[in-house]
């Protein structure tokens, strides 16, 4: 049906530039699938499949600041790409029954984190400007080696993102914001410079739990949504990468609780 196959664009479209932007884009994707009557498993890992396509776009978008911080960037991605195994393979050996009833559980984790995403910035923000200054002329000397500090803050960002790998496999809401959260504590590199790893990251970990879902749950995708928002997540990537960080962050966060509490209270009274 034309208006449903719009809405789903629409969505993957909207996710994908939020995801570039701001990290957020599964909870609109998500909710806006279940609400069109798609199982939660299903809802879940073709929404995965298609955000993949936002994820690559945004990536090239911001190669530059990545390729300045290759060393940080590259040491974390089999990190990553390990955590979204496990996350992906935890979502297939548990019962279907297991992530219906977790999924309002973590819609509610996403649009809290969402919603306090600004505060978190604002808190790195400080915590890293000075450093950042910096950061902008020694970056690629400074970042060359791979994950900064001591050996216990490196283990202890490697576990982060470890942990964040295996939530974003699983689901992934707010993945992005909890990954910039996780740098931003753990590291002094500028905030800027942590999107574009955290697109980086986010992605390797899409990607990685997409392969597993083809190869062993393909009866839980849906291709024709999966094309959908693969056209819409990485014409929204493209736009985000460019201009989308120019959009008032505070009405795409509006967007994105708002749609998050429609579905979370629509889940609970068909549970």
């Amino acid at each position: 049906m034309w208006p449903e196959a719009l809405a789903i664009a629409a969505a993957g479209f909207a996710a994908g530039m939020i995801n570039v932007v701001v990290g957020s884009g599964t909870l609109i994707t998500f909710p806006i699938l279940v609400l069109l009557g798609y199982p939660p498993l299903v809802a879940n890992v073709s929404n995965n499949l298609g955000l993949v396509a936002g994820g690559v776009a945004g990536t090239i978008g911001y190669r530059r600041e990545i390729a300045a911080h290759r060393g940080f960037a590259f040491a974390l991605l089999p990190v990553a790409l390990a955590g979204g195994l496990a996350g992906a393979t935890l979502l297939l050996v548990l019962p279907g029954s297991a992530f219906k009833a977790i999924v309002p559980v973590l819609i509610l984790v996403g649009i809290v984190l969402v919603a306090v995403g600004p505060w978190i910035q604002r808190r790195i923000a400080a915590r890293t400007a000075p450093a950042g200054e910096v950061d902008a002329v020694a970056a690629p000397a400074a970042e060359a080696a791979g994950i900064p500090g001591g050996p216990g803050r490196r283990v202890g960002i490697m576990v982060s993102i470890f942990i964040l790998g295996v939530y974003g496999g699983y689901f992934g809401a707010a993945q992005g914001i909890l990954v910039v959260g996780a740098l931003g504590i753990l590291t002094t590199v500028s905030l800027g410079s942590l999107n574009a790893v955290k697109n980086l990251l986010v992605t390797g970990v899409n990607l990685m739990a997409s392969i597993i879902f083809i190869l062993f749950a393909r009866d839980s995708i849906d291709w024709a949504v999966v094309g959908l928002i693969t056209v819409g997540a990485g014409l929204g990537g493209l736009l985000g990468a460019r201009v989308g960080r120019r959009l008032p962050p505070t009405l795409l966060r509006v967007i994105i609780v708002t749609v998050g509490v429609v579905a979370l209270v629509n889940l609970l009274l068909h549970s």
